[in-house]
């Protein structure tokens, strides 16, 4: 043991952190010396205020200025935790209950304050104040433009409460037929056929504002496709673009045209070209015409705004050609990811006389190698539903505070990872991608042990700091847009929904049009490979269960590896493990090469979706590590069609439900990516439920071939209980025995004999239980003849293996493929005598079965199993 007293003890013990951590050498002494003394004295540098009306707070810097590496500072650790046991701790504790809802602006005191500070500042307008009669407006507009010997042209009759009849009433198109602008946004109007009737004369209309009317809640579309054949000329509706913009739209943009001037009397033939700076943001622009928006009509535009559009018919590569022909565009507003791409690195190097993107500097974000994303992006902030509990409210918001690390020491890894929040100050740091400070944890270990570790966070300025500057951090330091930077900043920012729903749509239709097509080999059976002679197998194992339980005539235990026939190991069997254990090329093992392919979740959903696409049996899956774009469009898509939208996380390769998460918050899906690479895959809300709890089933297949496919599944499975009534209830989500089965890792083990359970399930369903098993044959075999087609190269004709395959019966009784396990041992299967009601009928003792596994796999001996 080691007692720190000088700066060499800490550096000697926490050379590894402080490395990692990337703390400048010339703080150790000082960050020595306040975790020595436990000083937390940010409150004489910073000061915390309230920002985005109450929802939010930022930190601000209250001394003169702190150069860059000047200063380092501790953090405290307000709460930690492990995430299930989250809702428990702020059930017990309501002291942090209060602390963390003052911290994450969640608590009611918050939002009063938020609204009394708006009204103060703002005061309040009663939306009739001031308002004339429409009439007496149009008839103001007639005797001006007559004395003007001119044309009415441009009408606002905004907030005016106009309803269907009294629209009617005014005959706008006989009193002003020449208008080129009407806007009536904010009034009661109901109907299309009022609008149509009151538009319907307008030849010369090229803008019209019916946003905030009652009719475009449930006739929207109807009324858009409607008044676009009564209007040839019209270019903006409900302040976006038509796809007949023109011109006249840029210059409406630019400023050019409007109320004051709604038309160029010159008739001048380039009427933009001494714009300088355009606002196209959230003009839902599809197409960036280069017949309308091109250097030759713009040449003196350096400040281009293009954020909130689609521009889906315009590829990344065309925009970033039309772009380059503007010589002398400096500055440039988009959304990253978008229609130019992911990378603000690339629209950077593309566009060489860009100034900045997204207000950042062009030459830091070379300099940086990552993509802008957070200028003008919203932040997300916290929302609640009036009566919601608190401590739902602070599970919810705590996602945009959280931070994450795992604890290690010389013997393992801890499979659990721990949550943090940081104190008020900490937490009041806000994202930028050009951040002025750093941020990480840090465990100080008085005594060089981990058991002594204290958790902190320390920060310190990357960059000189001036007074009254917001301090900001990274959120996702050293990630990239090759680790989809952009689409992980959706946690805690609303990043452009439509290019997600794109990313979706690309995605749904791949998987739609996938149908399987592989030709599967049956031609040929494997033979029996015991020795003509007689003699029996000898078997090399490090399985206690095959030590106990192998005890058929025709295998032999041996402790001599080298003159094994069959070698079953738990070791991964690669070329390594075979030099090293010198194995030769005729000595069977049970493990066959590439069958990551199925064992690993990540691999098998790949595999699953390169054959069949999106099959009824298989649950929608994304990989988090390459397909977060996809998973968040088809979030937004369920979200906004008002579909169940609970998600389940698992890592691509951990067992007994290690790090796995029920949820229904995009935000926390997101986050859970720092734990570790996962899958994210659709819930089966809607489970079969037996006795009002949850299930699923353990069935056993056994691998003889790849090449050709020879498959067994077994004649008995295993039921697997939830130890809770089934709820969906949002509370419920993180309880381990209401939502997952694997109870002999956890909690109290409910075993059920096979037999039993196919009696009461058919009577509590009026289901026949062998209908159902035919669902699952035929789902496990469309697996195998996947990887069997699609991975050729898992073919080894020395060797032989069993998989576990877990399956769950939803509400329709479909099964659905939960995951593929490589089981080397059979521990349950020794456990109990289980009558085999799918198959013979019989009793089989564990021990019996157990041994059959052996006969099938090795000498052709098919009891108990039948072939697929």
């Amino acid at each position: 043991m080691v007692i720190i007293k000088e700066l060499k003890d800490f550096v000697d013990v926490h050379g590894v952190l402080l490395a990692a951590s990337g703390v400048p050498a010339v703080l150790y002494q000082q960050l020595f010396e306040k975790l020595s003394s436990e000083t937390f004295d940010g409150g004489s540098f910073f000061q915390i205020e309230l920002c985005e009306n109450g929802k939010q707070k930022r930190l601000v810097l209250s001394c003169d200025t702190l150069l860059k590496d000047s200063q380092i500072f501790l953090v405290d650790h307000a709460w930690s935790f492990r995430l299930p046991d989250a809702r428990n701790q702020l059930q017990e504790i309501p002291e942090l209950v209060k602390r963390m809802a003052t911290l994450m602006c969640v608590a009611d005191e918050f939002d009063l304050e938020a609204c009394e500070n708006v009204t103060g500042e703002c005061g309040q307008v009663s939306i009739n104040e001031a308002k004339e009669n429409p009439q007496d407006i149009i008839d103001r507009e007639l005797c001006k433009a007559r004395e003007e010997d001119r044309d009415v042209l441009w009408l606002e009759l905004e907030d005016f409460q106009i309803d269907d009849e009294m629209l009617c009433s005014l005959d706008l198109s006989s009193k002003l037929p020449n208008l080129v602008g009407l806007n009536l946004w904010g009034n009661k109007l109901e109907t299309i056929e009022s609008v149509a009737q009151t538009v319907g004369g307008f030849n010369q209309l090229r803008a019209l504002w019916l946003n905030e009317n009652p009719l475009l809640k449930h006739c929207g579309t109807a009324l858009r496709n409607i008044l676009l054949d009564l209007l040839p000329q019209l270019e903006i509706y409900n302040s976006q673009f038509t796809h007949n913009y023109s011109q006249w739209a840029l210059g409406f943009c630019a400023g050019i045209y409007g109320a004051e001037k709604p038309v160029d009397k010159e008739q001048r033939a380039c009427p933009l070209k001494d714009v300088t700076e355009l606002d196209l943001s959230n003009r839902s622009i599809h197409n960036l015409s280069n017949k309308v928006f091109n250097p030759l009509e713009l040449p003196l535009l350096t400040s281009l705004n293009l954020r909130g559009n689609p521009l889906d018919q315009n590829s990344a590569e065309n925009l970033l050609e039309l772009l380059h022909g503007f010589i002398n565009l400096q500055s440039l507003e988009v959304d990253i990811p978008g229609p130019l791409g992911s990378s603000a690195v690339k629209i950077a190097e593309t566009l060489p006389n860009l100034s900045s993107i997204n207000g950042v500097s062009a030459s830091k974000i070379l300099e940086e190698e990552k993509v802008i994303v957070d200028s003008n992006l919203e932040p997300r902030l916290p929302e609640w539903s009036n009566g919601e509990p608190l401590i739902d409210r602070i599970l919810r918001a705590m996602w945009m505070y959280l931070m994450t690390y795992r604890l290690a020491d010389e013997e393992k890894l801890d499979e659990t990872p721990v949550w943090y929040m940081m104190d008020e100050l900490g937490s009041a740091l806000r994202h930028s991608d050009v951040p002025n400070f750093k941020i990480v944890p840090f465990l100080f270990m008085p005594d060089g042990k981990i058991t002594s570790a204290i958790s902190y966070s320390v920060m310190w300025p990357n960059n000189d700091v001036h007074k009254g500057e917001e301090c900001t951090c990274d959120y996702l330091p050293g990630i990239g847009e090759d680790k989809q930077r952009s689409s992980r900043l959706t946690a805690w920012f609303h990043t452009p929904e439509y290019y997600f729903i794109q990313m979706h749509d690309q995605y749904y239709h791949k998987l739609h049009s996938t149908a399987f097509r592989y030709p599967v080999r049956r031609d040929s059976q494997t033979q029996s490979i015991r020795p003509n002679d007689g003699r029996p197998l000898l078997v090399y194992t490090d399985n206690v269960q095959v030590e106990e339980f192998l005890n058929r005539p025709e295998f032999v235990l041996t402790d001599d590896i080298k003159k094994a026939d069959v070698v079953w190991t738990s070791m991964q069997i690669d070329e390594e493990f075979k030099k090293i254990a010198g194995l030769k090329d005729h000595q069977y093992v049970n493990q066959f090469p590439f069958e990551a392919c199925i064992v690993m979740k990540h691999h098998l959903a790949q595999t699953i979706q390169q054959a069949h696409g999106d099959p009824q049996w298989f649950q929608i899956t994304y990989n988090l590590e390459t397909q977060l774009s996809e998973l968040i469009g088809d979030y937004l898509v369920r979200d906004k069609e008002g579909q169940n939208n609970l998600w389940i996380l698992k890592p691509w390769n951990m067992a007994r439900t290690i790090d796995t998460t029920v949820t229904g918050y995009l935000p926390t899906i997101i986050r859970l990516m720092e734990t570790g690479p996962k899958i994210c895959q659709k819930y089966i809300e809607n489970p079969a439920l037996f006795k009002g709890r949850k299930f699923d089933l353990r069935y056993i297949v056994l691998l003889r071939s790849v090449q050709p496919l020879e498959i067994f599944l077994s004649d008995i499975f295993w039921v697997r209980l939830a130890n809770n009534q089934y709820t969906l209830e949002e509370s419920s989500l993180s309880d381990y025995e209401t939502h997952f089965t694997v109870m002999n890792y956890r909690g109290q083990l409910n075993h059920i004999n096979t037999d039993e359970f196919v009696s009461e399930f058919e009577h509590e369903h009026n289901e026949r239980w062998v209908g159902i098993h035919e669902k699952v044959r035929a789902m496990i075999r469309a697996v195998f003849e996947s990887a069997s087609a699609l991975h050729p190269e898992m073919h080894c004709p020395t060797a032989r293996a069993i998989y576990g395959v877990d399956v769950m019966i939803d509400s329709e009784f479909q099964p659905k493929l939960l995951e593929v396990t490589y089981c080397p041992d059979c521990t349950r299967a020794c456990k109990y005598d289980v009558k085999a009601v799918v198959g013979s009928g019989e009793i089989i003792k564990g021990s019996e079965f157990f041994n059959d596994i052996f006969g099938c796999l090795f000498l052709n001996d098919s009891r108990h199993v039948s072939q697929l």
